[in-house]
């Protein structure tokens, strides 16, 4: 990946991949991007929507519909594509739907010649990110899901309203399974230096670490608030996704909740899952391991034990399983 090379190729043009794209125009974050989707019209018509926006924009974007020799020369390839869940449908049979629908995406990404980052967001996004990373082959630093990015800027933002504060000061994390096992390792969770559960115990009740465990179920349900109200959720995972962008155009070794590989980090190990990590150029750099609790350490271990259980009985072929592990 050259350095001043920032393209970009979206899979998949529904909400959450044009709120990236829409993202990305309006943040300035890439100077090429494309759009591929199976519905080769909307594509294009996108396309078109977006650079009819280039004049009032301050991007010079390139932005167009492509098809998969486009990935060639891409330093990201985004992943939003994906099946909905049907009515009386199993976790395990969607997924396994969606494992055919990312093999038909990721053998003609190879084949072009990518060698760039993959960025996954497709739900359930820890599952599909190993999934990406076995059929890919890819080294899995360089396949990145969006796993509890979201979550934690849902956190900082709860947490920064409650204590009136600005949330860029607030410096906690959601991190385990994007899903109903994720959790706060309230024992890392700061204002500034100082951590939020000695501001509980010092507030004389103005503050208390009941309030902090109903923050963290809000953000849990967060989504599925969204979703009763207006069926579905993407602008907020859209900002994520750029947030991860822009860590990796700008090298910045930034620390960001993605969806990677653990390699024996708090004691598990062949499970991708959202923890602290360090996003640069080349992908994540390394996992930031934070001291947990023993109670932390279960929680993150029975989150991971979830994940694993989802993995299990899915069909990917020898060659890729072996590759995953």
């Amino acid at each position: 990946m050259t350095r001043d090379s920032r393209k970009v190729v979206i899979i998949g043009t529904g909400m959450v991949g044009m709120s990236y794209a829409y993202a990305l125009l309006n943040q300035n974050a890439c100077d090429e991007m494309v759009l591929i989707d199976i519905d080769k019209e909307r594509a294009r018509g996108e396309a078109m929507d977006l650079n009819h926006g280039l004049a009032l924009s301050a991007s010079p974007m390139r932005i167009y519909a492509g098809d998969y020799s486009d990935c060639a020369g891409a330093d990201i390839v985004a992943i939003c594509a994906g099946v909905a869940q049907k009515e009386g449908e199993s976790r395990l049979d969607l997924l396994q739907r969606n494992v055919a629908v990312f093999k038909s995406i990721i053998d003609p990404v190879t084949e072009s010649g990518f060698n760039g980052i993959f960025l996954v967001a497709t739900n359930p996004v820890d599952i599909m990110t190993r999934v990406t990373c076995a059929l890919s082959g890819f080294n899995p630093r360089r396949v990145l899901g969006s796993g509890t990015t979201l979550d934690t800027a849902r956190l900082r933002y709860l947490l920064g309203d409650y204590f009136a504060v600005d949330p860029r000061n607030v410096h906690a994390y959601v991190i385990g399974e994007h899903g109903d096992s994720e959790f706060v390792p309230w024992s890392q969770a700061m204002l500034a230096t100082k951590p939020i559960l000695d501001i509980c115990a010092e507030s004389q009740g103005r503050y208390s670490t009941q309030d902090m465990e109903r923050i963290a179920e809000e953000v849990k349900g967060a989504a599925q608030i969204i979703i009763r109200a207006k069926r579905a959720t993407y602008y907020g995972i859209g900002m994520a996704m750029v947030r991860i962008t822009k860590a990796i155009f700008g090298d910045e070794n930034t620390i960001l909740t993605v969806s990677t590989m653990l390699r024996g980090e708090y004691g598990q190990r062949k499970v991708f899952a959202g923890v602290p990590s360090i996003v640069n150029r080349n992908g994540v750099r390394q996992l930031l391991a934070l001291p947990l609790t023993q109670e932390e350490m279960d929680k993150f271990a029975a989150s991971c034990q979830t994940l694993r259980e989802s993995y299990q009985g899915l069909q990917l072929g020898d060659d890729a399983e072996t590759q995953a592990l």
